[in-house]
């Protein structure tokens, strides 16, 4: 059995799509998948990227795709007021159920649907006092300084391996990026002959030509 660990942060839509379709781009295929939330804003600044929100049309055109996205997958996808925003007490949240750093299936699409339902803001006072109850049988008790910590730590273990965008698929050290790239994860898992061409490594070889 294969083990995939899909890096995430709930302020990505394409997180959730990814989410959402994962389980039936790997369908048939025996395989574990390990939910690890991370702080996209951190892996950004490791790897001295804005994000899209510091370049204007990138951010109003993320939007309009994931919304369409999300229609045409079927999971549907609402903006929330302002985005991105803040996403720390939504990870914290989600840790505050974890006993090692990982969250399972349920607490991760309790938190997705929380932000990507409805259109509304994911941080307000009230509609996070009722996330919580709705998840008061995952979350540990006297778990808020463990939860920071297994975030940092995600966080920092995620730089280390060349994590750069959320969602991440990694599986025997190699990565697929985002929603795109589950038909690539699927393939490799599948035995496709190109992984074994040598063009996986070759990537990482050639140098590039801007100085």
């Amino acid at each position: 059995m294969k083990q995939i660990t899909c890096y995430l942060d709930f302020v990505s839509p394409y997180a959730w799509l990814a989410f959402d379709q994962a389980p039936r781009t790997l369908e048939g295929l025996s395989y574990q998948l390990r939910y690890k939330p991370v702080l996209l804003g951190a892996l950004f600044k490791s790897h001295s990227n804005p994000g899209p929100a510091g370049i204007p049309p990138k951010r109003e055109w993320i939007e309009r795709h994931t919304s369409w996205l999300g229609a045409a997958q079927g999971c549907g996808l609402q903006m929330p007021p302002q985005h991105p925003f803040n996403p720390l007490p939504l990870l914290r949240m989600a840790l505050a159920c974890s006993d090692d750093g990982l969250i399972n299936r349920f607490t991760a699409d309790t938190i997705f649907r929380h932000v990507w339902h409805g259109g509304l803001d994911p941080n307000d006072a009230e509609r996070l006092a009722a996330l919580k109850v709705q998840l008061r049988d995952q979350i540990r008790p006297d778990s808020d300084e463990q939860a920071k910590a297994f975030l940092r730590a995600n966080t920092e273990e995620a730089t280390a391996n060349g994590i750069f965008g959320a969602p991440m698929f990694e599986v025997d050290g190699k990565l697929f990026w985002g929603l795109d790239g589950l038909p690539m994860l699927r393939a490799y898992l599948d035995g496709d002959a190109w992984f074994a061409g040598g063009e996986w490594d070759a990537a990482a070889q050639r140098p590039s030509g801007l100085a």
